[in-house]
């Protein structure tokens, strides 16, 4: 195959920006993922409940904005929120360092950064998913969404590896800097995308709810988005229940430092990397849809083994559950993406994108505190097989809908390059 051909997207200057702000952008991400727990346990002594409120604070953004989100994202150009709120959530990060520097850092300051960085996340996140479309066309969409799920989990693999000396070195507030520096300069990479989106139509503050209500019903009533975001939001409620307790589980039972953590943790990002590569491939095999059921049924099971582990060398085989569950997760995601940014017509872009984060990612919180609360009546052992065995559930939605055989994406035109703006064809 020439070499022109197996870059594929990455010959266009414009993703390569893209691609290059994804994988700063989530580098800090990462970091972030590792640095605000520790913090929070090492730092600041907290309970079992403190670090499951403190997850729930951080995803709780997508509950409290997530639908007006999509109808504003709608209104405006995506590539604009993208810079913004990647500078703003650099700027938020910052203050945590300061904090510690001076002495005034408390969990509250602690929850309130990270519930103003989880809002800022939900606008960056339902533009990114909205841009895509329009930067790489319909056509292109495994393949785009394929290749910046490989460069995040290269950064998965990276950020807790980086994180783990850094926070050992460091400590933990300080190290949230290289948060700080990298999605500054993810903002600073999308500022160079020349690629620009026609403007929306304005709206008046009257149509925000109408417009709200026309992307709910958009998702909920065609069978295969209700069936994706069901099966997240079910997923995400017991994967934020077990990586909550993870943490304590890491830090307190298998007395791992802050760079045995971050190894742990970067054997999942390896796990991401294969399931990237893997992902198109995978769908090809066994179907678009089918994928995405089967994924966490021959995955998840596997993050049981942790609960099992004893100090010393069988944390590390446990580690490969979690390879495991990583692995699905992003096959699984890449298929569901791209299911969602092929059923939608462009002006509802954002405002599906925003439905499914709210009740994927409404998961996400509700996990938190149930993680907290059970873990404290439990302990983070068991909290970890009640999460095995849910995450290993969610797969129901999915397979009792037409997701079960529904093997290919649906042809739609690529509104982007044909100017067609009519509604996406009735869907299964």
């Amino acid at each position: 195959m020439p070499p022109a051909d197996r870059l594929g997207l990455l010959r266009e200057p414009d993703f390569r920006r893209l691609f290059a702000a994804t994988a700063l952008g989530q580098l800090g991400d990462r970091v972030v993922f590792l640095t605000l727990p520790l913090i929070a346990i090492v730092a600041l002594d907290v309970d079992e409940f403190q670090v499951g409120l403190l997850s729930t604070t951080t995803m709780a953004g997508s509950l409290l904005v997530g639908l007006p989100a999509g109808a504003w994202v709608d209104r405006v150009r995506k590539r604009s929120v993208l810079i913004s709120t990647d500078l703003l959530r650099a700027l938020m990060l910052l203050t945590l360092p300061v904090a510690w520097w001076t002495g005034v850092l408390t969990v509250w300051w602690l929850y309130a950064v990270a519930l103003a960085h989880g809002v800022l996340t939900v606008f960056f996140d339902v533009a990114y998913v909205s841009y895509l479309p329009h930067l790489v066309g319909r056509a292109h969409l495994v393949e785009g969404n394929s290749r910046l799920s490989a460069v995040r989990s290269v950064t998965s693999i990276g950020g807790p590896a980086v994180a783990g000396p850094l926070v050992g070195w460091l400590g933990a507030p300080v190290a949230v800097l290289v948060s700080s520096a990298g999605m500054a300069a993810s903002g600073l990479l999308a500022a160079g995308i020349r690629k620009r989106e026609p403007r929306s139509e304005p709206g008046g503050r009257s149509r925000l709810g109408r417009e709200i209500r026309e992307g709910l019903r958009f998702v909920l009533h065609r069978p295969v988005l209700r069936a994706i975001v069901l099966t997240d939001g079910t997923f995400n409620v017991f994967l934020v229940m077990y990586q909550t307790m993870l943490m304590v589980f890491l830090a307190r039972e298998m007395r791992l430092g802050s760079f045995g953590i971050g190894l742990v943790l970067s054997g999942m990002g390896c796990g991401s990397l294969l399931g990237a590569l893997l992902a198109a491939r995978a769908a090809r095999w066994v179907g678009q849809g089918p994928v995405i059921w089967l994924a966490p049924l021959v995955t998840c099971p596997l993050t049981g083994l942790m609960a099992l582990a004893r100090p010393g060398w069988s944390v590390w085989v446990a580690a490969l559950g979690l390879a495991a569950l990583s692995l699905g997760g992003v096959v699984r995601m890449v298929a569901q993406a791209s299911f969602q940014q092929a059923l939608t017509p462009d002006r509802l872009l954002g405002r599906t994108s925003a439905t499914a984060r709210f009740v994927s990612w409404g998961g996400l919180a509700l996990g938190g505190v149930i993680g907290g609360a059970v873990g404290s009546a439990l302990g983070a052992r068991l909290t970890l097989c009640v999460g095995a065995a849910g995450m290993t559930l969610s797969l129901l939605p999915a397979l009792l809908s037409p997701l079960r055989t529904l093997r290919e994406l649906p042809r739609t035109q690529d509104p982007v390059r044909t100017g067609d703006r009519s509604p996406a064809p009735p869907t299964p």
